[in-house]
């Protein structure tokens, strides 16, 4: 990797992704766009600490990601949390990229998610970690900027004094800065896809048509 490219910012995305759907697929490509990011690495959860245990495997939902992701240059795909017997919280995960034989210390790290996933970040495990590891990149509706006041008292107060819309500042650090950007809504969840599916419905159009086939084929979400 060159200097250049060593010293821009990394966007780092994690989740179940169960399935990855184009919701999941423009939130990344956004904020490459907004942000400058010079890449989104996606990290597939092995076992969900904050959800119960998907149905589909973790390395079938890595084959997902895999496949959705494919021709897109600046996605990269991390395995390593599918193939730990443990499981995936977010301070660990970023802990890791921190190693030298990852991305080490110096490099800006960007912790991309939605609105709704930041305003409950305080429900994280060790949460208070996350700004001395990386910067978080918030994702949010045209026109509706996120407003402290709805957050919960810590993290409104973090917001306030971290807070920015200027993705320059996540060259200036390798942590330690909130900054938000807008991005096309789409109302596509996980959740819905997969009661499409066990209903025997369509889910064409919410997600990539190599995954609409790959999940028929395996014969995922069938039956309640």
């Amino acid at each position: 990797m060159s200097d250049a490219v060593q010293n821009q910012p990394l966007g780092v995305f994690g989740g179940t992704f169960d399935p990855v759907h184009y919701g999941h697929l423009r939130l990344a490509e956004e904020a490459a766009d907004a942000l400058g990011l010079a890449a989104v690495r996606w990290i597939p959860a092995g076992r969900p600490a904050l959800r119960e245990s998907p149905r589909v495997s973790a390395a079938q939902r890595l084959a997902m990601v895999r496949l959705a992701i494919a021709g897109n240059p600046r996605f990269e795909l991390d395995a390593a949390e599918v193939e730990a017997a443990q499981p995936s919280y977010t301070v660990p995960t970023l802990e890791r990229l921190r190693q030298p034989e990852h991305c080490g210390t110096a490099r800006p790290l960007v912790l991309l998610a939605g609105a709704d996933a930041f305003a409950g970040m305080t429900n994280w495990h060790r949460w208070e970690r996350l700004l001395e590891l990386a910067h978080i990149g918030v994702a949010h509706r045209p026109g509706y900027s996120i407003d402290a006041a709805s957050l919960p008292p810590a993290l409104a107060a973090l917001y306030r004094e971290r807070g920015s819309t200027d993705p320059a500042d996540l060259t200036g650090a390798p942590a330690g800065r909130i900054v938000t950007f807008a991005m096309t809504p789409l109302d596509i969840s996980a959740t819905r896809i997969r009661e499409l599916l066990s209903k025997g419905l369509s889910p064409r159009y919410l997600l990539p048509d190599s995954l609409v086939d790959y999940i028929r084929n395996h014969h995922f979400y069938l039956g309640n």
